[in-house]
């Protein structure tokens, strides 16, 4: 029974480790839109920490989101770690809810209303977080005191992050959605596995 409970943790940890790498290799695969600032990027890493969170659980899928913002820490050689936060905070926010609603519901229903409630608290959290903490930090962390200005702030919210992380959402939705219908079956033999 020890055995058996270790060798399905060491499992998870492998399949965690080896879902954050997949998650940092489609962060790099990213791009702009042509209508919103160009350091807004959309990019598709938050797909493996939603399998990963489906077939385990809330928790599983932030640490997917963890190990791939340290593996791009350490990769990119990144002096912006700011930036690296926000995206981990983003993540979570689009994630959790999504997990949390399959794991109470199951089904594609859960995951769409999953998806839909992710993309609202991400929209509206990533704004709120722009607009108090992340923009002023980052303004003070490349010395450009304008950026924490309220008008800067505002604009940067308004025509920038709010309409960015309402598109990522459904973007990363009409993505995964397909998606996990066709993998619907693998990711509950999955839980089945895990769980005996």
């Amino acid at each position: 029974m020890e055995t058996n409970f270790r060798s399905s943790k060491l499992l998870k940890t492998i399949i965690l480790a080896l879902l954050g790498t997949i998650s940092l290799v489609l962060f790099f695969l990213n791009f702009p839109l042509p209508f919103l600032p160009p350091y807004l990027k959309i990019d598709f890493s938050e797909v493996p920490a939603l399998i990963a969170a489906l077939i385990f659980s809330p928790m599983a899928g932030v640490v997917v989101e963890g190990i791939k913002n340290l593996l791009y820490l350490l990769v990119s050689g990144a002096g912006d770690p700011i930036g690296v936060a926000s995206n981990f905070l983003a993540g979570v926010m689009f994630i959790v809810p999504v997990a949390m609603l399959y794991h109470k519901f199951k089904g594609v229903k859960s995951v769409v209303s999953g998806i839909v409630t992710g993309t609202i608290i991400m929209a509206l959290g990533m704004s709120i977080l722009n607009y108090y903490v992340i923009l002023p930090a980052y303004a003070w962390f490349i010395g450009a005191p304008e950026m924490a200005g309220e008008t800067a702030k505002w604009i940067a919210v308004s025509a920038g992050i709010l309409p960015f992380n309402l598109i990522k959402g459904v973007v990363v939705g009409l993505l995964f959605v397909p998606l996990f219908i066709k993998m619907k079956t693998w990711i509950e033999q999955k839980q089945v596995n895990m769980a005996s």
